[in-house]
Order: structure tokens, then C-alpha cells, then sequence
């Protein structure tokens, strides 16, 4: 059988029509110059997804797991389960516009240097969401969020260089780091770097790989004309999401940081936190967002622990990988 030149690797959990959506729209996107076969990681969802996708997509290969062990994990199970010269990890909430597998797969092919790349992400109207590239975490960034100021002014870099506000992502450019919500990465570098470290059970994973593959000399990139419409926060509940998004913050800066500036970045969080949840009591619970911040504050001894640690190994090399870092081997 051929080696694919990407096995696209999705992890669904509780999103049964969109996942379906998701892998209707990549059939339809297949161009003869890209082989591409197509993995679903079922996080032990509640809503018949998997059972729907068995029955609708026979040529797609279904990994029921018994729980919900996160989304890397997930990733890690789904990617050792292929073997296609790169992986594509995609959201099950994303829609292919027009052929975004081959295009990624035919800058891969002419600019291997980079080794990760994503496409770009586009909310439902058309309009870029900005989602697809971030900046590394930074101690100016946690003061933009402790004071307000990454809100009240989301397009500075001063206040939020996180989120890359004046990077145009309609053009080719290296970026610190790429979205796991669309990111193709070569298989030898995925390997090499152990995978997604099963510690970060959602969020900040791939700004944890990122990090890694850059000090292995990768250089994300985004490749504008690969793109997807992503509807976003489709399997997470807006109430827990932001609890999610601060354990992963948490981790990754007690992972990468020394202790103080670890220390630092968590007391700043916690400050913004606290300026929200005084912010949202003062207005009173009739005018409250989303997102409750003053149970996120209530919940903060939990939230900046960070993801407890995992037992669980990283993936080990594909046969056709071990076989290709054989002495002699092309």
C-alpha cells in the first residue's frame, strides 16, 4: 500500500454533526498530486459520534477511546495509528474552503525547512479570526491581561503581543508559534519531539510543541492559501472553557519558566481574574458574560496548579519512520 503524503488525524468529542460536516467537506477538498487517508480519535463521546461516523465513512479509520483523555493524548494515539510522511491535526469544528490539505501538503513539499505549518482560520462570515498563529507567552502579555489592557485594547501589541494583533495572516510568514486547530507538522519532527506532552490535557499543547520544534530549528509558518472556516468552542462549554485555557497557561509557563517568573506569570493571572470578577460583581448578575469570572477567581487554587502530571509515555516511532532512520536508509 502507498504511504500517504499526510494522514489527517481529528479528535471529536461531542460534536457528531460537525465532526461528519468536517469529513464530508475534506472528502470533497482531495486533489490527485496530495494522498491524504483520514483518522477519528473518539474521545468517548456521549452523543452517538462515533457510531455515526462508522456508519457514514467506512474508509475513515475510527479510534474509540474509553474516556476522555484530552485532545494531545488523543492526537498522540491517532498519530501512531498512521503513517503518512507528515500529520495534519485539524478541529472537528473546521470546514475546508477549497483544497486546504493539498495546498498545505505543496508548501511542505518546497519549504521542508520549516517542518510546522498551519493554514488560515476564518470565522463563519468570512472574516480572518485570528486564531491560527500566536506569540510565545510573555510577562508583558500576563500584564496586559492583570491590568485590563489586553481587553480594552486587543489590537496593541504593547498589551496583547500574544496574540500577534499586527501580523496580517493573509501573507507567508514565520510566526512563533501555530495553532493545533489546523497544523501540519512532518512525522520525523512530530517523533523526534516525543509528541504532544500528555500533561496538557487541552489548550496550550501546541504552544508547548511549538516551543519544542523551534529549539529543534523548526520555523512555523503560516500558508495563507490554506484555509478553514473554524465555528470554534463547539465541544467546550463557555463556562469551563476559560477554566481549561488558564490550566494550560499555567502549565506551560511551570514547564518552560524558571520558578519565579512561573510564580510571576500565575500571581499576574490571578490578577486579572480578580479585576474581571470585581468588574462583572459591580455590574451585577443580570449583565454578566459567558464567562463567570467570579467562579473562575473562586476556582483559582485549582486553575494555577496547572494539568496534574500523566503517567502515560509519549508515542513511540511508526514502523515505517524506525525503518527510515536505519543506518543506510534514504
Amino acid at each position: 500500500m502507498t504511504r500517504p503524503d499526510i494522514s489527517v488525524v481529528i479528535v471529536s468529542y461531542n460534536t457528531s454533526e460537525l465532526t461528519r460536516r468536517c469529513l464530508r467537506e475534506l472528502d470533497a477538498s482531495r486533489t490527485p498530486d496530495v494522498a491524504f487517508d483520514v483518522t477519528v480519535v473518539d474521545n468517548a463521546s456521549a452523543d452517538g459520534s462515533a457510531d455515526a461516523i462508522a456508519g457514514e465513512f467506512p474508509g475513515v479509520r475510527l479510534i474509540r477511546l474509553p474516556e476522555n483523555v484530552g485532545w494531545g493524548r488523543a492526537i498522540n494515539r491517532g498519530a501512531v495509528a498512521t503513517d503518512g510522511t507528515h500529520l495534519l491535526f485539524l478541529n472537528p469544528d473546521t470546514a475546508p474552503v477549497g483544497n486546504p490539505v493539498a495546498e498545505l501538503g505543496r508548501f511542505a513539499r518546497k519549504h521542508s525547512r520549516h517542518g510546522l505549518y498551519t493554514g488560515r482560520t476564518l470565522h463563519p462570515d468570512g472574516t480572518d479570526d485570528m486564531f491560527c498563529a500566536w506569540g510565545l507567552p510573555t510577562l508583558r502579555g500576563y500584564l496586559g491581561f492583570a491590568t485590563g489592557l489586553s481587553t480594552l485594547f486587543p489590537r496593541s501589541a504593547l498589551t496583547n503581543p500574544e496574540g500577534l494583533p499586527g501580523y496580517d495572516r493573509r501573507s507567508v510568514r514565520v510566526v512563533p508559534a501555530v495553532s493545533g486547530c489546523c497544523m501540519l507538522i512532518q512525522r520525523k519532527l512530530f517523533e523526534r519531539l516525543g509528541g504532544f506532552d500528555p500533561q496538557f490535557f487541552l489548550y496550550s499543547d501546541d504552544i508547548d510543541l511549538c516551543t519544542r520544534a523551534a529549539e529543534l530549528g523548526a520555523r512555523p509558518v503560516v500558508v495563507p492559501q490554506a484555509t478553514v472556516i473554524h465555528v470554534g468552542g463547539a465541544s467546550s462549554s463557555s463556562s469551563g472553557q476559560r477554566l481549561k485555557i488558564l490550566r494550560g497557561k499555567s502549565t506551560y509557563v511551570r514547564r518552560h519558566w524558571t520558578p519565579w517568573r512561573a510564580r510571576t506569570a500565575i500571581t499576574l493571572m490571578a490578577a486579572g481574574v480578580a479585576l474581571r470578577a470585581f468588574g462583572q460583581a459591580l455590574r451585577g448578575r443580570g449583565r454578566d458574560r459567558a464567562v463567570d469570572w467570579p467562579s473562575i477567581w473562586r476556582d483559582r487554587d485549582v486553575w494555577s496548579q496547572g494539568w496534574p502530571p500523566v503517567d502515560e509515555p509519549r508515542p513511540p516511532l511508526s514502523p515505517l519512520t524506525a525503518q527510515s532512520l536505519l543506518p543506510g536508509s534514504r
